[in-house]
């Protein structure tokens, strides 16, 4: 006879979606808001339409890229340009 081994009291069902990121458009929110934004700016600041759909395109499809192969990268960037030159082993 098998008996359950889970401890009465000491079970909490996790929802998948509090352990995955956010992503906007495959990319976390915050690059997809800043990618946006710049591309607006290029587009309808300085009127270059075509430069501004072009910029934003080749940036979502790198922060896309990049989040497919780790969607912690934004904070892996961060930490990686915190730490000063000088530190680099050889």
């Amino acid at each position: 006879m098998q008996e359950d081994q889970s401890v009465s009291g000491f079970y909490a069902p996790v929802r998948r979606s509090l352990t995955e990121p956010i992503l906007l458009a495959g990319t976390p929110r915050s690059v997809a808001i800043l990618n946006g934004t710049l591309a607006a700016a290029i587009g309808l600041g300085l009127r270059l339409w075509l430069v501004g759909t072009i910029f934003w395109f080749v940036c979502q499809i790198a922060a896309v890229w990049a989040t497919k192969r780790d969607a912690a990268f934004v904070d892996v960037v961060r930490r990686h340009l915190r730490y000063p030159a000088h530190l680099v082993a050889s």
